[in-house]
């Protein structure tokens, strides 16, 4: 991904673009759809100012983003991207609702449009417009990892069929002499008012924390399980701090005949390749010592047998014994339409009858990553 400077400089240079022609759309829609008595253009034209709208609390996000490290904010700002697409969001829910209300209006009060060769003439060139700006704005967004420029592109995409229902309805009534104007703007208020509920789903999503991006995650574990000492691989945890800003923590199974000096040394090396060549940073390292002697592997084998013969039992690891102290412990992660507590309760009985003399304990782990 583009170095942090770059990033946010393309992202406000997308963004000012993209207030600039919206603006100017909407100006030219609310003029057409004034002298034309058509609330499915002046509707139209409020949608692209409610885009141009969003562009901006999108620069300011962008910028907010971009202040370094503090006291309070250890990890950066990044997080107000998600915040300030929740604020779009809502802008674009209200306009939809009001215009819905405005078009509920004209329905029961109907006003006859006027319609020209010119007011089609203007139509047809937004949507072209609006097609090549949401071709553009969506290419910038997946260039910078941005969403909120992906989403902005998606929606002028959407914006462009939109309007394309608008002059659908002008060729209608021009030359069938059918007055659809009122309900095309229910159309087009069920279109935003949809957007702006995907967005604010979406957005509380990324708050709230997502999965793992399954390609990242599994680049991760690739570059980790390469080092010839690593036999296993297992509990990423991916930390989301905004676009750019990516933490994350892994375990790994190293042989337990390793000194802690060889296990710094890998952890060191694990940590280095996986920033170069993903740009996350892992601020953690858990080591699992992978027990090598016959009889150990034996008992693993003997458990692993018990606990994947459930089908919610999607994996066991951090394998464990101390026959000195009669202890044995494992992780299982455990598929969400099982409970926890059930599982550890059901494998505790099963593997303690097999070793009745062994304190067992069982650290239940949830599926974060792919």
């Amino acid at each position: 991904m583009k170095d942090k400077n770059s990033r946010n400089t393309i992202i406000v240079r997308t963004s000012v673009i993209g207030i600039i022609v919206n603006v100017m759309l909407a100006g030219f829609k609310a003029a057409v759809g004034l002298v034309s008595h058509s609330i499915a253009i002046v509707l139209d034209a409020v949608n692209n100012l409610t885009d141009a709208l969003s562009s901006i609390v999108t620069i300011g996000g962008a910028k907010y983003a971009e202040k370094k490290p503090d006291k309070d904010h250890p990890l950066g700002h990044g997080r107000i991207e998600y915040l300030s697409a929740l604020v779009v969001a809502g802008i674009v829910l209200y306009a939809g609702i009001t215009s819905l209300i405005e078009s509920m209006k004209k329905i029961i009060n109907p006003v006859e449009a006027q319609y020209t060769k010119e007011t089609l003439l203007v139509i047809t060139a937004a949507i072209a417009v609006k097609i090549i700006l949401g071709r553009y704005v969506k290419k910038k967004g997946q260039e910078t990892e941005s969403g909120a420029l992906v989403a902005s592109g998606t929606d002028a995409l959407s914006d462009a069929a939109i309007s394309a229902g608008v002059l659908v309805t002008a060729l209608i009534h021009l030359y069938k002499g059918l007055s659809l104007e009122a309900y095309m703007g229910v159309v087009i208020s069920g279109f935003i008012i949809k957007a702006g509920i995907e967005m604010i789903s979406d957005t509380i999503a990324d708050i709230l924390g997502r999965r793992a991006n399954t390609e990242l995650s599994q680049k991760i574990k690739e570059l980790v399980s390469s080092e010839p000492e690593v036999l296993g691989v297992y509990d990423l945890f991916v930390h989301d701090y905004g676009p750019g800003r990516i933490y994350a923590s892994v375990h790994v199974d190293l042989p337990d005949t390793m000194t802690v000096e060889e296990a710094d040394d890998i952890t060191w090396r694990i940590t280095n390749r996986v920033y170069r060549e993903t740009g996350v940073i892992l601020t953690g390292i858990g080591i699992y010592s992978h027990h090598s002697d016959k009889a150990s592997k034996k008992v693993r084998k003997d458990i692993e047998d018990i606990v994947m013969a459930h089908e919610w039992a999607m994996d066991m690891h951090g394998f464990h014994i101390d026959d000195e102290k009669k202890e044995l412990r494992f992780d299982v992660v455990i598929s969400f339409d099982m409970g926890q507590n059930d599982a550890v309760k059901i494998l505790s009985e099963e593997i303690g009858e097999l070793y009745p003399d062994y304190d067992i304990n069982i650290v239940p782990d949830i599926d974060v990553s792919d």
